[in-house]
């Protein structure tokens, strides 16, 4: 009978392609996969390989979403004695540990940013509670994972364990043939500059993109994805009457997204240096567009900076001065045979096959 192994998250599975790929990868192994989630009333239909189970919550967001969560979350842990139990990101630790501990199972924690310092939290009462919750669960914790180094740096220094490393690089897409921008129903004579992702937050940059973009002949802005800074956005775009120059797509499963990220000239990726969780973030979507072949325009943000300088696949910039954003997306798309070879190797170099090799020997231990 295969190992039974249960993976939880807050959020929607079915547009969760990081959890995917580790789900995807533990089937491999021989696992007996189950991802437990959260159903949201505009949540896609899941056609997946292995179990899930989405959540029906009375409260959507605030302490008692949290509240609500965790309890169920935990009392469906506890039908599943003897798994292993792996928590993505501190929101869904608490019951994992309780669990693991009640059960005497193993854990594996799996944070795929700096938690505490994400912008949304700071200055508010709930920060002080998710920090108590990492302080109690963190130093007991004996299998940890993060996203990249600058984030290991960062929880060595708060607590003296050093988790191991895997970057969220996407897998090559293998049989994808893009679809044309007819068939995407996009302008032939514009060019395009895409900005992709379910976490379209504040201080990402969107705000500059937008303004950038309408003020440029012949482009056009796509921002395809969810997030809370989208609705004033739509607003922003309605006032200016930039409806010609911006538009919005809803979040869509992952095969179909890539359709729209292949058909853009530029790809951008303008988190601000505006607290820690960012200033060490290294978005999925950088690793799309490289995939993709679509050349960046970037914000100077550490691990960012470093693959796009690295390899050039793009150019970098100050988020906040417009006029160098519209310089600098023009001058990408201008000459983005000159990125071609920078991102041939990194399509060869930063692939998901490779940097998932370490995963496969760590849980290879729970069977």
């Amino acid at each position: 009978m295969a190992k039974k192994i249960i993976l939880s998250t807050t959020n929607d599975i079915s547009t969760d392609n990081r959890v995917h790929k580790v789900a995807m990868l533990l089937m491999q192994l021989g696992f007996d996969v189950h991802w437990v989630g959260r159903a949201l009333p505009n949540s896609l239909p899941l056609d997946r390989p292995y179990r899930t189970s989405r959540m029906r919550l009375f409260f959507a967001k605030g302490g008692l979403f949290y509240a609500e969560f965790h309890v169920r979350l935990f009392l469906f842990l506890l039908r599943h004695r003897g798994a292993v139990l792996v928590s993505n990101d501190l929101d869904t630790l608490l019951p994992n540990y309780l669990a693991s501990r009640l059960y005497k199972t193993a854990l594996v924690y799996d944070s795929h940013e700096y938690f505490c310092g994400v912008p949304e939290i700071q200055g508010r009462w709930v920060k002080k509670v998710w920090l108590a919750v990492e302080r109690a669960i963190f130093p007991r914790l004996k299998h940890i994972w993060t996203v990249n180094e600058s984030i290991a740096d960062l929880y060595e220094k708060d607590y003296g364990i050093r988790p191991s490393v895997f970057r969220n690089i996407s897998p090559k897409p293998s049989t994808f043939a893009p679809k044309s921008r007819a068939a995407l129903n996009l302008p032939e004579n514009r060019r395009i500059v895409i900005n992709q992702g379910s976490g379209m937050n504040v201080d990402r940059g969107l705000e500059e993109a937008v303004e950038a973009v309408a003020g440029m002949d012949g482009w056009l802005l796509l921002l395809v994805g969810s997030g809370d800074a989208i609705p004033g956005l739509k607003e922003k775009v309605q006032l200016e009457g930039w409806q010609e120059k911006v538009l919005f797509i809803d979040r869509m499963p992952y095969d179909q997204l890539l359709h729209y990220t292949a058909t853009a000239d530029v790809g951008l990726s303008l988190d601000k240096d505006s607290n820690i969780n960012y200033r060490f973030s290294l978005p999925n979507k950088l690793f799309d567009y490289i995939h993709c072949s679509t050349p960046v325009v970037t914000s100077r943000v550490v691990e960012v900076k470093r693959i796009v300088e690295e390899y050039n696949v793009g150019l970098t910039v100050h988020v906040e001065n417009i006029l160098a954003l519209q310089r600098s997306i023009a001058a990408v798309a201008e000459h983005s045979d000159a990125y071609a070879p920078g991102l041939k190797r990194a399509q060869g170099e930063l692939s998901w096959e490779r940097e998932s090799m370490p995963l496969k020997n760590f849980y290879g231990q729970f069977l």
